[in-house]
């Protein structure tokens, strides 16, 4: 019996004792970061035009009837002159007092009231950018506080700028990779940077001297920028 208690305990003690690890250890991987940059140029097809009406009025009610009526002439206005199709929507509209601060301090004195309301219209007929401007001023608006463009395809020109910075960072791989003597065995990790749409760089927004002529808006470039990052195992020639 003794034999046999003996035994079973020799047999469960094996059974949890780990046999001993590899004295070498796994592998150690050897690898290295390389970032590729892109810019995509692109020249925009679509305009995003912002107008507005501010009034000011003695009373808050005076300015807000004010700014209804002028901005509902605009409205009617620029339905007329780009048709009822058009993409007009509303981005703002506030109403706030108007204060006068004392020298001597104390509590400022409300002095009038304002009342400000924007519209965006957006267009992809670029040479129309100065009607909108022109139609909208001509009919009581007195605020153009943003003109924007943007691209109508922009998923194209965001996948050519990733395409571009990942084909970069893989040569600059390589290129390292045999500075060093070294060779790239595989892509471990990508990281994707962007991309970024950089806003036009230069716009031209003039009005001839002339009374009556229209505004001329000229777009410069769209940057479209991205980067991608990889993670390579590298090992020697």
């Amino acid at each position: 019996m003794k034999n046999f208690v003996t035994v079973v305990l020799a047999y469960l003690f094996g059974c949890c004792v780990a046999p001993p690890a590899s004295a070498e250890g796994p592998a150690t991987l050897s690898s290295m970061r390389v970032t590729g940059a892109s810019i995509v140029t692109a020249n925009p097809d679509r305009a995003h035009v912002d107008v507005g009406v501010v009034t000011q009025a003695p009373q808050s009610q005076s300015a807000v009837s004010q700014n209804a009526r002028t901005f509902n002439a605009v409205m009617v206005a620029l339905r007329k002159a780009f048709g009822p199709g058009a993409d007009i929507k509303a981005l703002s509209y506030s109403l706030s007092p108007d204060y006068q601060y004392h020298a001597s301090g104390g509590t400022p004195t409300i002095t009038a009231y304002t009342a400000t309301n924007v519209v965006r219209v957006t267009i992809d007929d670029l040479a129309r950018i100065g009607d909108v401007i022109d139609t909208a001023t001509q009919a009581g608006a007195n605020r153009v506080p943003s003109i924007q463009f943007a691209l109508r395809d922009e998923e194209s020109v965001r996948t050519q700028a990733l395409r571009e910075a990942a084909v970069k960072a893989k040569a600059e791989a390589d290129s390292l990779a045999a500075a060093l003597g070294l060779k790239v065995n595989r892509i471990l990790t990508v990281e994707e940077g962007g991309p970024v749409m950089v806003p036009v760089r230069e716009v031209s927004f003039a009005r001839a001297a002339i009374s009556g002529s229209p505004t001329q808006i000229q777009p410069g470039a769209i940057e479209v920028n991205a980067n991608v990052t990889l993670t390579v195992e590298v090992s020697p020639r």
